[in-house]
């Protein structure tokens, strides 16, 4: 567990989406967080997306092994899908795809998305080009 400077372990988090959101490409749970604190988990990620107009995936995921719902909180999003396109216009829509469909994704307009993935599992980021190696 994570202990906190009062010696006292994290059990609770309370935060904002947007500000924690802003630290971590968006993730605000799942195996990236640190071991031991309440907001690491192998079974689930949730990301609180914010894309500007434009903003796209730098490249498509492919060998997909989780399951993925993706909720319109604002804006229009568009999910690209094999042989399909979906374009969620209106808040709470909403697309969920599983195991073995490749995707990608791009803004149309100024958009928010939570997204939950399950099992959280590694290796699907796509490299920041902002972040030094």
């Amino acid at each position: 567990m994570v202990e906190n400077p009062d010696n006292s372990v994290e059990t609770v988090y309370v935060g904002k989406a947007g500000i924690d959101a802003a630290g971590d490409r968006g993730w605000l749970l799942g195996h990236f967080k640190p071991a031991g604190g309440v907001r690491h988990s192998e079974d689930v990620e949730i990301k609180w997306g914010v894309h500007p107009r434009g903003d796209e995936r730098a490249e498509w995921v492919t060998g997909e092994k989780r399951t993925a719902l993706l909720v319109l909180i604002s804006g229009r999003f568009r999910v690209e899908l094999p042989g399909r396109s979906v374009l969620l216009a209106e808040q709470g829509d909403y697309v969920v795809w599983g195991p073995g469909v490749d995707h990608s994704w791009y803004a149309e307009e100024e958009s928010v998305v939570l997204t939950v993935r399950w099992p959280s599992i590694p290796g699907y980021a796509v490299p920041d080009p902002h972040r030094n190696p």
